[in-house]
C-alpha cells in the first residue's frame, strides 16, 4: 500500500505504533518504546500552593503520569518551586509541566523547577495575533525566522542546563499573524508553525522535545497531525506526539469528540501521550483517557487485513465518498441513523424517539422505515442468485473477509452490484481492528468504482454507557472523518444501555465528526488557572438557556489565550476578558466588550435576537 503523496503512516491496514524517539520528562520516558502516557491540567490559581498541590495529587491518584500547571505571570512561575517541594515532601515525584503563553521570561523561570515547559509557537516570540494580513517578502520572512532563532537558542541552552524537556504545542486558535499571512488558517500553517521551531531544535541537537497540535475542530486536528507526521519524517525527525482535542466540552459530547479525534490518530499508531480535555474537574479526564488507551490496545495483534487493490482518499483534506443516491442515502444526503430494535416492536419504541428520530430501524433480517415499510436484508449469495427482489429496495449485509472470499469464487458479483440502483450495503467487521478493515473495504469499493451507499454497523456487549461511547466513537468516528459512511447503526447486547441511549449516541457521533448537525454545539475549554469565571457552572447555564437552538454553535472560553482563534467556526462566543466580565463575539468579531458576568447570558440572547438566530423553546 505505497502512495508517495498520501503516506502519513507506514501501513493503513496494520496497527503498529509509529516509531518516535525517547524523551525524558523527569523520571518518565515518553516515546514509542514506552506506554502511551496520560496527563491532565490543574485549574487552580497557581499562586495557591495548597489548592494546586491537592489538585495535582487528585490527578495523580486518578492515574495520570504527569500534570500540567498554568503559568500566567512571574509569581506563578516562581511558585512552581514551592509546589514541587511540597509534592516531594508528600511523596509524589510525578513530572510537572509548566504551561506558558506570551512571555518567554516565564518559561525561563519555570524551567528551573519542573520537568517540562510547554510553549506555544504562535505566541511565544511572535506578538499575539491581531488577525491582520501582511504580505511578507521572502527576505522579510527569513529575517523573522532568524529573529526567532536568536531568541530560541539561548532558551534551549537553558533547558539543557536544567535537564528540562520542551513541549512545542500549537493550537489552531493561536497562530501568529506571520504564519496566517503566508499559509492561512490551514493544516499547512499549523504544521509550519511547529516545524520552524523543530528545525532549530534539530540544528542545536536538542532532542527532549514533544509536539502537540490541537484544535476544537476534530477534522482539522486529525488532518493536521497526519500532515505534520508526514512532513516531520520527511525532514528526518521522529519526535513524540501529544494528542488532544482542545475545547472538547463536557459530558457525553466531550467524551465522544475526544475519542473520535484522539482515536482516529491512535488507531494509525500516532500518539505517545494524550489528554482528554473536559469541562469538568481535571481528575475526571484521566479514567476516560485510560479507557481510550485500553481500547486501542485491543487492536494489537489483530487479524491480517488483505488490501491488494485500493483507492485512498486524501487524508489531509475532507471529501465525502461519492455514493449514488438510494432513497435518502448516499448522494448529497447526510448520513442516516439506523436504530436497532432488537426484540422490540416499532410500537414500543416510537414513544421513546425523543427529539432525534432515526430514519430506519434494524429488526432481525429486515430494515423498517418510519412508515412501516419493510426492506429485506440479504446475504451476498442470495443477492447474486435470488432474483425475487429485482427492482425492489434491499440491503446486503456483509463484512470484508466474507466479501473477498465470495468475490474470489463469484467475480460477477461486482458487475451486478454496479448495475443495481436500489441496493444499500450494511458493513460490519469482526476483526479486532474494525476501523482499518472497514476502511480497507471502502478503498476497495472505490477502486472498483462501486458507488453503493454503505451503512456502518457495530455490535457491542457493554454494560456501561461511557465505555460504549468511547469504543463506538473510536471504531466509527475515524471513518466518518474521512468521509466514509452513508449511515450508522450501533447495537449493544445489554439491557443496561437503552434504545434511546444507542440512538442518541449515533446522532452524537455523527455530530462530533461533523457529518450531521442535529443539536446545539458547544465548544467549551476545560479551564485552567487563567479561567476568569466558574467554567463548569457557566457551561451548564449556557447549555440550559441555548440548548434548543440546534442550528447554532456557541464557544465558551475561560480566557483569551485560545479565544477568539479557537472559535474560528462558531456562531457566537462567550469569552472571559477581565475578572467578573465577559466579551461576546459573533463569529470572530467582538461585538460586546467587558459585559458584567451576571448579565452576559441575557446579553448573548439579545445578540442572537439582533441577528435573527434566536427563537423561543417549544
Amino acid at each position: 500500500m505505497e502512495d508517495g503523496n498520501f503516506k502519513y503512516v507506514k501501513d493503513l491496514t496494520q496497527y503498529q505504533r509509529q516509531r518516535t524517539t525517547t524523551v525524558h520528562v523527569g523520571d518518565v520516558e515518553v516515546g514509542s518504546e514506552y506506554p502511551v502516557r496520560i496527563q491532565s491540567m490543574t485549574d487552580t490559581d497557581t499562586k495557591d500552593t495548597e489548592a494546586t498541590v491537592e489538585q495535582v495529587i487528585r490527578i495523580i491518584k486518578a492515574g495520570a503520569d504527569m500534570v500540567r500547571i498554568t503559568v500566567k505571570d512571574v509569581a506563578d512561575a516562581e511558585n512552581l518551586k514551592n509546589i514541587k517541594s511540597e509534592l516531594l515532601l508528600r511523596g509524589y515525584e510525578n513530572p510537572l509541566i509548566a504551561d506558558v503563553h506570551f512571555n518567554p521570561k516565564l518559561a525561563e523561570i519555570a524551567a528551573q523547577y519542573i520537568s517540562k515547559v510547554r510553549i506555544n509557537p504562535g505566541n511565544f516570540y511572535d506578538k499575539r495575533a491581531r488577525f491582520q494580513h501582511h504580505i511578507y517578502t521572502d527576505d522579510e520572512y527569513k529575517d523573522e525566522l532568524k529573529r526567532i532563532e536568536e531568541q530560541f537558542v539561548p532558551f534551549l541552552q537553558l533547558l539543557r542546563k536544567y535537564k528540562t524537556a520542551l513541549r512545542i504545542g500549537a493550537n489552531h486558535g493561536s497562530l501568529s499573524d506571520r504564519i496566517m499571512s503566508r499559509y492561512g488558517d490551514t493544516p499547512m500553517g499549523i504544521t509550519e508553525s511547529v516545524l520552524e521551531f523543530l528545525r532549530i531544535c534539530k540544528k542545536e541537537n536538542f532532542n527532549d522535545v514533544v509536539v502537540s497540535i490541537k484544535a476544537s475542530n476534530i477534522r482539522m486536528m486529525v488532518q493536521t497531525v497526519r500532515l505534520f507526521n508526514r512532513k516531520m519524517r520527511q525532514e528526518d525527525m521522529e519526535f513524540p506526539l501529544h494528542l488532544g482535542v482542545t475545547e472538547a466540552g463536557e459530558g457525553e459530547a466531550g467524551r465522544i469528540k475526544s475519542a473520535i479525534g484522539i482515536g482516529a490518530l491512535m488507531v494509525d499508531g500516532i500518539g505517545d501521550t494524550i489528554r482528554v480535555s473536559l469541562t469538568e474537574t481535571p481528575e475526571r479526564e484521566v479514567p476516560v483517557a485510560r479507557k481510550l488507551i485500553n481500547h486501542i490496545r485491543s487492536y494489537v495483534g489483530h487479524q491480517h487485513i488483505d488490501a491488494p487493490l485500493f483507492a485512498q482518499i486524501n487524508p489531509f483534506e475532507y471529501e465525502k465518498r461519492s455514493a449514488r443516491p438510494v432513497r435518502d442515502m448516499g448522494g448529497k444526503h447526510h448520513p442516516v441513523v439506523v436504530a436497532d430494535l432488537r426484540n422490540r416492536s416499532m410500537q414500543e419504541v416510537l414513544p421513546l424517539r425523543g427529539a432525534l428520530i432515526p430514519e430506519y430501524f434494524l429488526w432481525g433480517d429486515v430494515i423498517l422505515d418510519m412508515q412501516g415499510n419493510q426492506f429485506p436484508i440479504m446475504s451476498l449469495e442470495n443477492y447474486l442468485l435470488d432474483g425475487s427482489y429485482w427492482g425492489q429496495m434491499k440491503f446486503i449485509r456483509t463484512n470484508k473477509k466474507e466479501f473477498d472470499d465470495f468475490m474470489t469464487d463469484n467475480p460477477e458479483i461486482i458487475t451486478k452490484l454496479k448495475q443495481t440502483r436500489k441496493t444499500a450495503l450494511i458493513l460490519e467487521s469482526f476483526n479486532s481492528n474494525p476501523l482499518a478493515e472497514m476502511r480497507a473495504f471502502f478503498m476497495q469499493l472505490d477502486s472498483h468504482i462501486w458507488k453503493v451507499p454503505v451503512i456502518i454497523l457495530r455490535n457491542y456487549r457493554e454494560e456501561r454507557l461511557e465505555d460504549l461511547q468511547i469504543k463506538a466513537s473510536v471504531d466509527i468516528g475515524g471513518l466518518l472523518l474521512d468521509g466514509y459512511g452513508d449511515g450508522i447503526c450501533i447495537s449493544n447486547e445489554s439491557d443496561n444501555i437503552t434504545f434511546t441511549d444507542l440512538k442518541d449516541l449515533s446522532f452524537a457521533i455523527l455530530q462530533a465528526s461533523r457529518m450531521r448537525i442535529t443539536s446545539t454545539e458547544f465548544v467549551s475549554c476545560p479551564g485552567c488557572g487563567r479561567t476568569l469565571f466558574d467554567l463548569h457552572e457557566t457551561t451548564r447555564q449556557i447549555k440550559e438557556h441555548f440548548g434548543h437552538l440546534s442550528e447554532v454553535k456557541i464557544g465558551i472560553m475561560g480566557c483569551v489565550v485560545n479565544g477568539p482563534g479557537e472559535m474560528g467556526d462558531v456562531d457566537y462566543g462567550f469569552v472571559g476578558s477581565i475578572p467578573g466580565h465577559v466579551n461576546l463575539y459573533r463569529g470572530q468579531t467582538m461585538t460586546k466588550r467587558n459585559i458584567p458576568y451576571e448579565e452576559a447570558v441575557g446579553e448573548l440572547e439579545m445578540l442572537m435576537r439582533e441577528n435573527g438566530d434566536w427563537h423561543n423553546p417549544e
